[in-house]
């Protein structure tokens, strides 16, 4: 099976149980496997133990793969970042760590059970409740707080905000012009933009825990007892860094506005579960402004590395530039 992106590997079922095997010897056994899809980063896949145990393997790049410089290491900070969660905020629904391991032979990987349910983009009913669920999971995961802001493990990170955030942007203009990627305005724009707002940026003084990958695709939801689909399961944790929480507020409504949707689900969940009522006050929209412009800077920038072209796909290419330009515009 062909990979989506050049950083996923390609697996077949013998190396699923060469990795299970080498995770937890010969027993348990493989009964049956096969791919997930939704993912553009690592190969991922499902398998079935004996005993009807299932679990989740997840292998990382091979090492001939070219990456973005924030993507170090990140099937090991997958692993502390679920470990993290379910000792800190055992409320939300994470997967369990089974194993992290790394060979010379079979590369690096990560098993986790595998929760139950379909990812909201499958669903076929009501969505609202599992979207205010995850509103009230996403503040219980910014109770906690990091020792720095950024990406932990010795990656970009620092004591501030505004450094921090600078540096992100820094890296992803790098990641741009080595693999020679058009954006739509100069870099030296970005940086200027940054640059004005980090008296702004430096008013979030405490380093909350942030998922910033919750699209509706790592966000899993199952039928209740009433029948109404709830949350069950938040996945993809790899991406974790410290920083300001309205930062977590961009993926959830991807390519939309929070402060344009005061009443969404996700929103209003959020708000019940912190007691503070979401204020779209001017620094908090410029805030947002500068974490979607953040999020479609990487979006732009990703895209080569997963043999993403204007010719392959000229809708995104055309989108993001849009969506680029427009949050450009709103912080001049």
């Amino acid at each position: 099976m062909a990979p989506v992106s050049p950083t996923q590997r390609i697996l077949s079922p013998d190396d699923v149980v060469d990795l299970v095997r080498s995770s937890f010897g010969p027993d348990p056994r493989v009964v049956d496997c096969g791919p997930l899809s939704g993912g553009g980063f690592a190969a991922v896949w499902w398998a079935r133990l004996d005993g009807d145990r299932d679990v989740v393997l997840k292998v990382a790049p091979p090492p001939t793969a070219r990456l973005l410089r924030y993507e170090t290491d990140l099937l090991a900070a997958e692993a502390r970042y679920f470990r993290l969660v379910a000792k800190r905020a055992p409320q939300v629904p994470v997967p369990p760590v089974l194993h992290h391991g790394r060979d010379r032979r079979l590369g690096e990987w990560l098993v986790t059970g595998r929760l139950p349910g379909r990812a909201l983009p499958d669903l076929d009913g009501d969505d609202e409740p599992v979207r205010a669920d995850l509103g009230a999971a996403t503040a219980s995961l910014h109770r906690i707080t990091g020792d720095r802001f950024g990406y932990d493990a010795g990656r970009t990170g620092g004591p501030t905000w505004s450094a921090t955030f600078t540096a992100i942007i820094d890296d992803l203009l790098a990641d741009a012009a080595d693999w020679d990627v058009a954006l739509p305005v100069p870099p030296e724009r970005f940086r200027a933009l940054v640059a004005r707002h980090d008296a702004l940026l430096d008013t979030v003084r405490r380093p909350a825990l942030l998922h910033f990958d919750c699209w509706d695709g790592n966000v899993l939801a199952a039928p209740a007892a009433d029948g109404a689909y709830r949350m069950c399961g938040l996945v993809d944790g790899e991406r974790f860094l410290y920083g300001d929480p309205l930062l977590d507020l961009v993926s959830p409504l991807l390519f939309r506005r929070a402060e344009d949707e005061p009443t969404h689900p996700f929103l209003r969940g959020y708000a019940e579960a912190t007691g503070v009522p979401l204020v779209f006050d001017d620094g908090v929209r410029r805030r947002l402004a500068l974490y979607r412009m953040h999020l479609h800077l990487l979006m732009t920038v990703e895209m080569p590395s997963r043999g993403i072209t204007p010719d392959n796909d000229p809708g995104r290419h055309a989108l993001l530039a849009e969506l680029l330009v427009r949050d450009l515009a709103d912080l001049a």
